[in-house]
């Protein structure tokens, strides 16, 4: 029963990824990339701590909470960048 769980979640996931790639891809403002983004970060996490859980394998959680500061990071600087072209 786990595995059919499993697998609906990573098609689900998998599913919000293309969606969010293609907000990614087609913007149209800077603001919505950023967005895009910042999801596909977060989509990427839940990927990874759900092949965690069906695994077992405790050191891809290290890898999710990796990409979590990054995808952080990446969203704060970016919205740096925004507001500092807004004042222009």
């Amino acid at each position: 029963m786990l595995n059919v769980v499993m697998k609906i979640v990573l098609v689900l996931l998998g599913v919000a990824l293309l969606l969010s790639f293609s907000r990614l891809i087609r913007g149209p403002k800077l603001q919505d990339r950023i967005v895009a983004v910042d999801l596909i970060a977060v989509l990427t996490v839940g990927v990874i701590v759900a092949a965690a859980a069906g695994t077992g394998q405790q050191f891809l959680l290290d890898a999710a909470s990796v990409i979590v500061l990054v995808g952080f990071l990446g969203t704060v600087a970016y919205s740096w960048y925004v507001e500092k072209e807004s004042q222009q």
